[in-house]
This record gives C-alpha cells, structure tokens and sequence, in this order.
C-alpha cells in the first residue's frame, strides 16, 4: 500500500501502536473536525480506507519512522 507523505505525518500523530487502534484514533479524531476543515477529513478518510484495506502483518511493515542509526551508520563509512 502506497501512502502518501502527508497520511505518512497523519499516521506518525495518531499512531498507537496497532493498525486497528490507529483506525480508531483517526476516527476519534474525524468526529472532532469542523466543517472548515474538509482537506483534513479527506486526508483522514483516505488514510482510514489504507489502513482497513491492509492486514495487520502488512501494517507492521509499514515504516512510520524512519532508522536513522541506520543512516548515520552509512555517513560513517
């Protein structure tokens, strides 16, 4: 599954630990947004249909934060 940057930030905010706890963050977190906010609630669906579009093994392949140990080992050299 290909998210994109912002639902990547999106994810990293909201994240809980699990694919479905973070459903259910964003959710939450739909159910709070103003009627000014649409690009927000289209960002936050589009994240949700992601994220119960995929399983649980595929979830924790997603890379929601970046190894920068994994980095710095490659600036070393």
């Amino acid at each position: 599954m290909n998210f994109s940057n912002d639902e990547m930030n999106l994810m990293c905010i909201y994240d809980t630990g699990t694919r479905t706890g973070l459903i259910e963050a964003l959710s939450e977190m739909r159910g709070e947004l103003g009627a000014d906010e649409a690009e927000l609630r289209r960002l936050t669906d589009s994240t949700i249909e992601k994220l119960s579009a995929i399983t649980d093994e595929e979830f924790a392949k997603v890379e929601l934060y970046p190894d920068f140990d994994d980095e710095e080992d490659v600036d070393a050299e």
